[in-house]
C-alpha cells in the first residue's frame, strides 16, 4: 500500500476543513479558537484511504492570509495538493497565493475540488470551472482534474476520491532508504509519554529506540515511541505523518519548537547562510533588491534573512538568479530543498527557489565558472551533483558523513555514484573525505614539480626528505592526503621512496669527473679507516671539497656503499658487517656485557664503538637492557654478507 501526504490549499471559507471531514470523518479544527471563530488557524491532520492500495495522510491548512506561515509549514512534504475553490465565490486572492506556494515548493501533482456545488446553477458552475482552468493554464497543473463536490450532500466525493487515488498512484514515494529527517510542526507533552513532536517524515525510517538529534539546537535524545495517525508502530517510513515520543535529559519540550528537525544520521549541521537559485513570481509587483530583508520559509521553519544578489542589483518579477540568503537564525537545510520567500512588510509571497549550498563561503559575487557548478548542485544528475560539490570544495574536500546533506543524495544513490566516479578516476577518497579528480591531479603535479625542482637544485642528493615533500601539498588537507598522493605516484613508478627520501622514478644522480674523483677518494679512505672513520667535518677538511663531500656521501649511502651512524660518521658497509660477524663469533649468546667486553673484539675508541653498538641494537645483533647488552646467538636473518655466511 502506498503512503502519501495529501495537503489542502485554498482561500478562507471555501470549505477545506468541511471537505476533509466529509472525506475522512475527522474534524481537523482542534483548537478552541478555531471552534469559536469558525476558521482554521493552524494545521490539522487526518487519514484518508480512498482505495485499498493507497493511504493518504491529510494535512489541512488555514486559508486566512494572516496564517500563510502555517500554510507554508503544512505544505512541507506534500506529495499532492487538493486545491479547494468555492463554487459561489470562485478564484480568490488566497487561492492564487496558495497555488503560487505549491508551485514554488514543486509539489508534483494537484487536483481541484469545487466545493459548495449544491449552491450554484450549472451555468455558474461552468464559469467557475473555466476560471479555475485559466488559473492553472501555463502551470504544471494545467491538466489537473476539476471536480464539483458538496460536503453536505456527498455529491462528487466518490469521483474526487478516485481522482486523488489515481494521482497518488502516479506520485513518487519518498525514499525510506534515505537518511532520517522529520521537520517538526507541533510539540506537546503527554503524561507518561513525555515530549511528543509531530511532522511529516521527509525521508528515511524512524525506528523506536533510535538515537536522534534535534536541530538547530543540538538536542540529543532517543525515540521512545512512534505513532502513525494514532496507531502505535515500531517504525515510521518516509511520507508518513508521525507523532514521535522523545526522551532525553536535554529534550525539554519548552526548548523544542516548530521549525526544528529530528534527524538521525551523523554529519547534519544547521546553516546560517544558504546559496539558492531564486525565482520571483511574475505578478508579485515586488523586486528582490541587494540587501533586502525577507522571510524565508523552509520546511516548517520561518526565519528572517538578508538577500545578497550575485549577478545584478535586483531580480525583477518573473525572473530568477543566484542569491545568498544570510539568515538571522539557523535552519536545517539540505541541498535541493525548496523554499519560499515572503516580503518583510507588508507580508506577501514574492518568490521561492532551491537550495544549492547549505554551508557556503560568504561571497558578494560569483567567480567565473561558479554559476555552472551551482547549477550542477541542483541538477537531476547525481554524478554532476557530487562532482560539482567536490570541485567547489577544492583542497578542503568533503567529509564522507556530510555528503548526504550537501548533495541531497540518499546513501544508496551516493554509494552508486561514488563507485561510478571512482571507477572513472573522477573522485578520490582519503581518510573518510572525498576529493575531486582535479584536486588529485593538481596534487600529483605539485609533488612531481617539487621533486623536479629539488633534483635540479640538489643534483647529487638521492632525493627530497619525505617530511619536506609532504608540506608542499596545498590547503589544509593534512598529512594523510599528502601520503596518499605520494603512494599514488609510487604505485605507477613515477616516484620512488627509499630511506626516508623521495625521488622521481627517472632521476639518477650524475657526477662530474671531478666529483667522481672525490667519490673514489672517499671510498678508499673509508675502506682503509674501517671501524674508525673520520667524521664529516674531518673528511671535508681532508679532501678540501666542502661543497660536494656530504652530498656524495649521502649518495653513496643511498646506493648501499656506506652506513651513516649518528649523522656524524659514515662507515664502510663491509666493515660494519664484518664487525657484526666478529661480535657474534666471539660473544654470541652472552649476556650483561659492557662496552669494555666489546672493545676486546672491536679494538676502537668509545667515539666509534658506541654508535656501532647502537646500530647493532637496531638491527638485532645486540639487545640493550639498562646499561648492559645481550648478544644474539647468530646474525639476523637476511644479513647477507660473506662474513655472516661463514658464521
Amino acid at each position: 500500500m502506498r503512503r502519501l501526504i495529501l495537503g489542502t490549499a485554498g482561500h478562507i471559507d471555501h470549505g477545506k476543513t468541511a471537505l476533509v471531514k466529509a472525506l475522512t470523518g475527522v474534524d481537523t479544527d482542534r483548537l478552541k479558537e478555531e471552534k469559536e471563530r469558525g476558521i482554521t488557524v493552524d494545521l490539522g491532520f487526518a487519514e484518508y484511504q480512498p482505495r485499498e492500495d493507497i493511504l493518504f495522510g491529510v494535512v489541512d491548512v488555514p486559508g486566512h492570509e494572516g496564517f500563510i506561515r502555517n500554510m507554508v509549514a503544512g505544505a512541507t512534504g506534500m506529495d499532492l495538493v487538493l486545491l479547494v475553490v468555492a463554487a459561489d465565490e470562485g478564484v480568490m486572492p488566497q487561492t492564487r497565493e496558495h497555488l503560487s506556494i505549491v508551485r514554488l515548493l514543486r509539489v508534483p501533482r494537484l487536483a481541484v475540488a469545487v466545493t459548495k456545488s449544491d449552491l450554484v446553477e450549472p451555468d455558474w458552475m461552468e464559469l467557475v470551472r473555466e476560471d479555475v482552468q485559466l488559473l492553472l493554464s501555463d502551470t504544471p497543473y494545467d491538466e489537473a482534474p476539476i471536480i464539483p463536490v458538496s460536503s453536505l450532500s456527498g455529491e462528487g466525493l466518490p469521483e474526487l476520491g478516485e481522482a486523488l487515488a489515481e494521482l497518488g498512484l502516479q506520485a513518487h514515494e519518498k525514499g525510506s532508504d534515505d537518511v532520517v529527517r522529520l521537520p517538526v510542526d507541533r510539540v506537546f507533552t503527554i503524561r507518561g509519554a513525555g515530549t511528543v513532536v509531530t511532522g511529516t517524515l521527509w525521508s528515511g525510517r524512524l525506528v523506536e529506540g533510535a538515537r536522534v538529534l534535534v536541530l538547530p539546537g543540538e538536542k540529543e535524545g532517543r525515540v521512545r515511541s512512534v505513532q502513525v495517525h494514532g496507531e502505535e508502530v515500531s517504525e515510521a517510513r518516509a511520507g508518513a505523518r508521525a507523532a514521535v515520543g522523545l526522551t532525553g535529559s536535554k529534550l525539554d519540550h519548552h526548548e523544542i519548537h516548530r521549525g526544528q528537525c529530528v534527524v538521525q544520521a551523523p554529519g547534519w549541521e544547521a546553516s546560517w547562510m544558504l546559496t539558492c537559485c531564486l525565482s520571483m513570481l511574475p505578478d508579485t509587483g515586488w523586486e528582490l533588491e541587494q540587501g533586502q530583508r525577507v522571510r524565508v520559509h523552509l520546511g516548517t521553519a520561518e526565519v528572517l534573512a538578508r538577500a545578497a544578489v550575485f549577478e545584478a542589483e535586483r531580480i525583477t518579477g518573473g525572473n530568477h538568479g543566484w542569491v545568498q540568503l544570510r539568515l538571522e537564525e539557523p535552519v536545517l537545510a539540505r541541498v535541493r530543498d525548496f523554499l519560499v520567500i515572503r516580503s518583510y512588510s507588508p507580508v506577501t509571497t514574492i518568490g521561492g527557489g532551491q537550495v544549492a549550498e547549505v554551508h557556503p563561503r560568504k561571497r558578494g559575487r560569483l567567480h567565473p565558472g561558479e554559476g555552472e557548478l551551482l547549477e550542477g548542485r541542483i541538477s537531476d544528475s547525481e554524478k554532476r551533483n557530487l562532482s560539482a560539490l567536490l570541485e567547489m570544495a577544492g583542497w578542503d574536500g568533503v567529509p564522507k558523513e556530510k555528503v548526504h546533506q550537501r548533495t541531497g543524495l540518499s546513501p544508496t544513490g551516493l554509494k552508486d555514484v561514488v563507485r561510478e566516479l571512482e571507477k572513472s578516476h573522477q573522485l578520490a577518497e582519503v581518510d573518510e573525505r572525498f576529493f575531486s579528480d582535479r584536486v588529485w591531479r593538481q596534487g600529483r603535479e605539485v609533488l612531481v614539480s617539487s621533486l623536479s625542482g629539488y633534483h635540479e637544485q640538489h643534483p647529487l642528493r638521492p632525493g627530497m626528505p619525505l617530511e619536506e615533500l609532504r608540506q608542499v601539498v596545498p590547503g589544509n588537507s593534512g598529512q594523510k592526503v599528502a601520503e596518499a598522493l605520494i603512494q599514488d605516484l609510487v604505485s605507477v613508478s613515477e616516484v620512488v621512496v627509499r630511506g626516508g627520501m623521495a625521488a622521481l622514478g627517472t632521476f639518477r644522480p650524475t657526477l662530474s669527473p671531478r666529483q667522481k674523483e672525490v667519490r673514489g677518494s672517499l671510498r678508499a679512505l673509508l675502506a682503509d679507516a674501517g671501524l674508525a672513520p673520520p667524521n664529516l667535518k674531518e673528511l671535508e677538511e681532508t679532501l678540501g671539497q666542502e661543497e660536494d663531500v656530504e652530498n656524495i656521501l649521502r649518495l653513496m649511502e643511498n646506493q648501499g656503499d656506506l652506513i651513516n651512524l649518528d649523522g656524524e660518521f659514515f662507515f664502510d658497509k663491509e666493515s660494519i658487517h664484518s664487525a657484526a660477524a666478529a661480535v657474534i663469533s666471539a660473544l654470541g649468546g652472552k649476556q650483561n656485557l659492557g662496552p669494555a667486553d666489546f672493545r676486546e673484539v672491536l679494538p676502537i675508541t668509545r667515539r666509534h664503538l658506541l654508535p656501532i653498538l647502537r646500530h647493532f641494537d637496531l638491527v638485532g645483533v645486540t639487545t640493550r637492557i639498562g646499561d648492559s647488552r645481550d648478544v644474539a646467538g647468530s646474525l639476523p636473518a637476511g644479513w647477507g654478507t660473506t662474513a655472516g655466511a661463514k658464521q
